[in-house]
């Protein structure tokens, strides 16, 4: 495995050696995919160089430096995320020719069909159906919350295709293209005005058998890959120390503070100072469980960054929105109603769309019952309907 030390000099030469196209978001991608520096914890052939995640760290680190503002998150934060983890387990050979090099550079988008109108947190109930047509499966259902959507070329689709077992062996998972006939994609406007989610209607859509990942019926065990890598992606990444919406915070309260009195300048000091600390020890506690994940897939320990993120990011905004005093409650750009996912850039925007960091990708209730039972070894909740047919569920 290659060393800190080594894989800063390789990038620094791989810099100089495509300054060219520095500016160049699929070709600069491209090469960086060839050169293995993408995803650098995967394997040499696929975009890696077989380190560990942590790594990747020092990569976008002089990235960044030179200039390069390409980010994961904001090209194809839930193909790159999630997306090509799970086709690295489970894709064939053929399947991760055509897809991972264009995942990473951002030629195709992709989405996550998991959560149905009636089933969210309980996702292994789900209802949509794929019955088997020869080499084809016809899928009728409808997802939702499907975020990006509207602009992916691709989604990774959770569908039954045996009701007559436990729910968790009936389900198998495909790779769908997004445009073939009988998908739909509706809109799901939210508080800030935007719709980066959606609602999916699938309507006799026909999936080829060679686009399933893992075995049929084995789609929970492929799914547990997706939310494993999703918990990881949305914990955040090895950002600088101060950087992010704290820097924000501490921008602000150095603004802000002469302007309040005595009592009130100490009680923020204090609560500015605590943020910041807490911040740190999640930035740090994310960077070490990157760091020890060496490939494969991550354990339920990543639900410990997805919850302290998530629980953070709501304390966090909702100070910077208290600190700007009768500021705070008025919402920048207005309600737009647009597909973006601007709102993101702003104060307001932030505060409102932190509410939904601790639903999405595993609600905070999820995320306890995993670390309480997979990492803390505590008994599980009752569950009566594991051992018994999907279809002999009452509803």
């Amino acid at each position: 495995m290659y060393s800190d030390q080594d894989l800063a000099k390789f990038t620094e030469e791989f810099v100089e050696e495509n300054r060219a196209i520095l500016d160049d978001q699929f070709a600069l991608r491209g090469a960086q995919f060839d050169a293995g520096l993408a995803m650098v914890h995967f394997p040499e052939g696929y975009g890696g160089l077989g380190g560990n995640r942590g790594q990747q760290a020092v990569i976008d680190g002089i990235l960044r430096a030179n200039g390069v503002q390409f980010e994961d998150l904001r090209i194809n934060p839930i193909g790159i995320g999630m997306g090509a983890p799970t086709l690295l387990m489970y894709g064939s050979e053929e399947l991760k020719e055509k897809h991972l090099r264009r995942i990473f550079t951002g030629e195709e988008i992709w989405c996550q069909l998991f959560s149905e109108p009636t089933h969210g947190s309980d996702v292994a109930g789900i209802p949509s159906r794929a019955i088997r047509d020869g080499d084809e499966w016809i899928v009728n259902g409808q997802k939702v919350w499907t975020t990006l959507a509207h602009v992916s070329s691709y989604g990774m689709l959770l569908t039954r295709t045996d009701p007559e077992v436990p729910k968790h062996k009936g389900l198998s998972y495909f790779v769908l293209d997004m445009h073939a006939p009988g998908v739909e994609v509706r809109p799901l406007f939210q508080m800030t005005g935007e719709a980066e989610f959606n609602e999916v209607f699938l309507t006799d859509v026909r999936i080829h058998d060679s686009l399933r990942l893992g075995e049929e019926g084995n789609g929970w065990k492929v799914a547990i890959t997706t939310l494993m890598n999703e918990r990881v992606a949305l914990s955040g990444g090895a950002a600088p120390r101060g950087s992010g919406p704290i820097r924000d915070l501490v921008s602000l309260w150095e603004e802000r503070r002469d302007a309040l009195d005595a009592d009130e300048r100490i009680l923020w000091r204090d609560r500015v100072a605590a943020l910041w600390i807490e911040g740190e020890i999640i930035r740090l506690t994310n960077a070490r469980a990157k760091a020890a994940a060496v490939g494969g897939s991550p354990g339920p320990e990543g639900s410990v960054g997805k919850l302290a993120s998530a629980e953070f990011s709501k304390r966090l905004n909702e100070a910077i929105v208290e600190l700007q005093g009768a500021e705070g409650m008025l919402h920048e750009p207005g309600y737009p109603m647009t597909r973006s996912s601007e709102s993101m850039r702003t104060r307001s925007g932030r505060f409102l769309r932190s509410r939904a960091n601790t639903i999405e990708g595993g609600t905070s209730e999820i995320m306890r019952n995993i670390l309480a039972e997979r990492v803390l070894g505590l008994p599980g909740d009752v569950r009566v309907d594991t051992a018994i047919p999907w279809s002999e569920i009452p509803r």
